[in-house]
């Protein structure tokens, strides 16, 4: 039960005031919204909102960059580059195309899902209708189901993965017209997925990433789907998540890698 926003609120447990400033927020908001924020390393998760999963979209696109790098650190280094910072699709297609047919594609991309903690979301090109015909489907990855929970926990444990830091820091250089929500807080790496329903057209918009505090950096997570289908609605409302998250990094418990 979140309590409410009542006088001599700030006596309250930090955690209380950062739910109850989150319900605030989401009372005056036309449309749905979800947030999960833990400590980088692992710890406590909170999750919060009424959106919990939902197709990954570009999102997707950070361990896949990582599998690929893996792979191919040099020579895909620029493709990496330009499919996180800009969110290039082609650029992710040949990344994706580097770790083999559909079904190795996924594996490797799941593969570092796993070893991030995790443990349940499947990549969803190995069971397109083209790719049980035994054709690749162009950028199916990105139909990904990917909760905010688990998200958030592969956000906690990316930083500790080998070789990881190649991805992170192209995370901290997201292009000005993709930095909504987590690029309006400073240190922020972070990278966001969009696109619109397949049936109504209206638009759901999410990002995750990682933000800096005096105690390590907390992992984030957090989508936004407005009842005007909007694109702009949904970065305006991603705007907000991220102020409020800002308000209250002194509040969340940070983190450091453990290994």
């Amino acid at each position: 039960m979140v309590a409410p926003n009542l006088p001599g609120l700030s006596g309250l447990p930090k955690s209380i005031t950062f739910a109850a400033d989150f319900a605030d927020l989401q009372s005056g908001l036309d449309g749905r919204i979800g947030l999960a924020v833990m400590p980088v390393g692992g710890g406590d998760m909170t999750v919060l909102g009424n959106w919990s999963s939902g197709v990954a979209w570009s999102t997707i696109k950070v361990p896949l960059a990582l599998a690929a790098l893996r792979r191919d650190p040099t020579g895909l280094r620029s493709t990496a580059e330009a499919a996180i910072t800009f969110s290039d699709n082609d650029a992710a297609q040949e990344l994706w195309n580097s770790l083999g047919n559909g079904a190795e594609a996924a594996d490797a991309v799941e593969s570092i899902l796993r070893e991030a903690g995790d443990g349940f979301t499947d990549v969803a090109a190995r069971h397109t209708r083209l790719a049980m015909m035994g054709a690749d489907d162009q950028l199916a990855f990105g139909a990904t189901d990917w909760s905010l929970t688990d998200q958030v926990r592969f956000a906690s444990r990316l930083p500790c993965l080998p070789r990881a830091n190649s991805v992170v820091s192209l995370m901290s250089d997201i292009t000005p017209s993709q930095s909504w929500g987590l690029g309006r807080l400073i240190g922020a790496e972070f990278k966001g997925g969009w696109g619109p329903d397949d049936d109504t057209g209206k638009y759901t918009v999410r990002q995750f990433g990682l933000v800096p505090t005096l105690a390590g950096p907390i992992a984030v997570a957090m989508a936004a789907e407005p009842t005007s289908g909007s694109f702009d609605d949904a970065t305006d409302m991603m705007d907000k998540l991220a102020l409020l998250v800002g308000d209250h990094l002194p509040d969340l418990p940070g983190g450091l890698c453990t290994h």
